[in-house]
């Protein structure tokens, strides 16, 4: 699968359509920096506004690898020179297009005092159909997204009143055939821009949905069973959004063209922890102080590790901080710091672990201190430090010490 993003500062309002392709193997997504409703709000993710196109892809459809180090893959020379909300598409021929908001434009449409969704049609991607209202509920409605399943055509939304998604759906795909059938869905906070993909795998729909309280921050919710319009909310663990995305969209791939991508626009070259009891925490440093903090924050370069051979033993792991590179992760007295690399034995060994199986889940991982092998990194408060554990040890410090290293 593939996910496509950019970052921008204004919320576009989207219409959008998508079959049931028949389950490539793998999926890129989109997404998108930027501030929220137009308005300038001091928001976790600033550090990373961008305007360019950036993409990830997926094995799964849930946890989620950058391209191009999470640098854009095209910047706009037109317009205001900005985009938001991306989609690609796939075309009849096989290829893709990009459909994009110019960052300072609007695609809004009010009827009665109230957003909105209109429809375009068009064969070419050039030339389009004049505007016409799809869909009224009579209140304001914005950000919609397609799935067709055995002949029905599904149209999850967002009240904009109420920030709270919605289904609807129709045996067409006419204007004003569309009927909600279910109940609101929000995570306990306002939620916005739903988007839908099946599993590869299996017969699994994922829902998408980006907050923007904190801005940037992901929800992903599961059903087998699309007519009945009931979802779970999966846990954080389940799944990774890429670093920084915002508003997104989904399109499966080939293998081939997966491999395509990544030979193109290689994976990062740094990673990111993510705590296993507290998956919405990820490792960072903060006033050279270890520890877990709840995702977005800025500056968001704290939760980016080059993992690379130990210093004191290659054959291991050393941490070394992204945005202060002479820095790496060490233990003094047990408690994990972010330190100058002083070149000395101790220093080197203080600042080497071993990587093993995730001693709460053997698909994670855990890092076993190198001079002093019977103690693990572990969060503790959240703040990371060095402890015995073994295998007779509570299953909280197991968990404590299990990671997930990804993007």
């Amino acid at each position: 699968m593939i996910f496509e993003t950019s970052y921008p500062a204004v919320r576009r309002r989207r219409l959008h359509r998508r079959s049931d392709p028949a389950a490539p193997r793998h999926r890129v997504r989109r997404h998108v920096r930027r501030l929220r409703d137009g308005v300038l709000h001091r928001i976790p993710v600033d550090d990373a506004a961008n305007y360019g196109l950036h993409l990830a892809v997926s094995a799964d459809g849930l946890n989620w690898t950058p391209l191009n180090q999470n640098n854009p893959v095209a910047t706009p020379t037109l317009g205001s020179k900005g985009l938001r909300d991306p989609f690609v598409l796939r075309k009849q021929n096989g290829g893709f297009v990009v459909l994009a908001t110019d960052l300072n434009g609007t695609d809004s449409a009010a009827t009665g005092g109230h957003n909105v969704l209109m429809v375009n049609y068009t064969s070419d991607f050039v030339t389009a159909s004049a505007p016409q209202t799809f869909f009224d509920p009579g209140y304001d409605a914005i950000d919609g997204d397609f799935v067709s399943v055995n002949g029905v055509n599904y149209m999850y939304f967002k009240n904009n009143t109420q920030g709270t998604l919605y289904g609807a759906r129709s045996s067409t795909l006419n204007p004003s055939s569309f009927t909600v059938h279910t109940a609101g869905i929000r995570p306990g906070r306002g939620v916005e821009a739903p988007q839908i993909t099946k599993s590869n795998t299996a017969n699994t729909w994922y829902m998408w949905g980006d907050t923007y309280s904190p801005n940037g921050r992901f929800f992903c919710w599961q059903t087998s069973d699309m007519a009945s319009g009931s979802w779970s909310l999966l846990n954080d663990r389940a799944y990774t959004q890429p670093l920084n995305s915002k508003h997104p969209g989904i399109a499966p791939i080939t293998a081939a063209e997966l491999s395509a991508l990544t030979a193109k626009w290689p994976a990062p070259a740094w990673n990111r922890l993510k705590s296993y009891n507290f998956p919405d925490r990820y490792v960072r440093h903060a006033n050279n102080v270890g520890r877990i903090d709840v995702y977005p924050f800025d500056p968001y370069q704290d939760q980016l590790w080059t993992l690379v051979p130990g210093l004191a033993d290659a054959a291991g792991v050393s941490f070394r901080s992204v945005n202060f590179p002479d820095r790496y992760l060490r233990h003094v007295n047990y408690a994990i710091q972010l330190a100058v690399n002083d070149g000395t034995s101790t220093f080197k060994a203080g600042a080497t672990f071993t990587r093993t199986a995730g001693l709460a889940d053997s698909s994670w991982a855990s890092f076993r201190s190198y001079n002093f092998p019977d103690r693990y990194l572990r969060h503790a408060n959240y703040v990371l430090r060095i402890d015995p554990i073994t295998s007779g040890s509570p299953a909280t410090d197991k968990q404590d010490a299990t990671f997930r290293v990804g993007y």
